[in-house]
């Protein structure tokens, strides 16, 4: 049975929660289960990819200064600022989709059409050499597959894979912020050339209304049946939690 549960938080919460609910649904998914979860950060918050050297890369003593919360993802990748977006996930069997690059262009395939359907037209960037985790911030480039509007990245992924299972999580902007990125980071960078939906819709989309485009291209591509439920909660203790975890690297 081709079985999935949306789950929807509009309700932000934490980096250390948002990472530790996608760590349980992962593990779920090893179980057979298949999830789409939309939801949000309270406070922002920067993550780091799994593997992103973010102790040389970023200035922890500007981000202690300014109290700013941070997680690093259980997925790879490279920083990114979440605030005014909204992040999918996706947990399922590896059987769904197939390979890494099946699964990433199934996704993106589905959030570009839920990106059209709000009136800013969205195509997959060319394939290319994923970046090295120390080249810079996510949305500083886009990766082959990731989604992109008027030739700029307005959604970026990571994914991990575990056993028989993955995770696929993102971020899509509803308006751009990832300035925040640059300024933390040691020496100074530039902004990363990225673009918000506001900026191609000419208006600010509402959270629920990008969630509903979403929901209704996954279920249109995906089959079903569909059901709604709650998040699981994480695990205790919450590993995302832990400094030494955050800056392990």
């Amino acid at each position: 049975m081709n079985a999935w549960a949306l789950v929807v938080e509009p309700q932000g919460r934490s980096g250390p929660i948002n990472m530790g609910v996608d760590a349980a649904l992962l593990a779920l998914a090893r179980k057979g289960g298949a999830f789409l979860r939309l939801y949000r950060w309270d406070p922002p918050c920067l993550s780091f990819g799994r593997n992103e050297p973010a102790t040389r890369r970023y200035d922890r003593a500007a981000i202690t200064t300014r109290a700013l919360d941070t997680v690093r993802r259980p997925t790879g990748g490279r920083a990114v600022w979440h605030d005014t977006e909204v992040t999918y996930a996706v947990a399922a069997p590896i059987a769904r989709f197939g390979s890494l690059p099946e699964t990433y262009r199934a996704i993106h395939e589905v959030l570009a059409q839920a990106v059209t359907s709000l009136g800013a037209h969205a195509t997959l960037a060319p394939r290319v050499r994923a970046p090295r985790p120390d080249a810079g911030a996510c949305f500083a480039s886009p990766v082959g597959g990731e989604v992109l509007a008027q030739e700029r990245k307005v959604i970026g992924s990571a994914q991990v894979r575990d056993g028989t299972a993955f995770l696929q999580h993102g971020s899509i902007l509803i308006e751009n912020r990832q300035q925040r990125v640059a300024e933390l980071t040691v020496g100074g960078a530039d902004a990363p050339p990225a673009a918000g939906l506001d900026e191609i819709m000419g208006r600010v989309p509402t959270f629920s209304e990008v969630v509903e485009a979403i929901a209704g291209a996954a279920q249109s591509a995906w089959g079903g049946p569909w059901t709604r439920e709650t998040p699981p909660e994480p695990r205790t203790p919450n590993p995302f939690a832990d400094p030494s975890w955050t800056w392990r690297r």
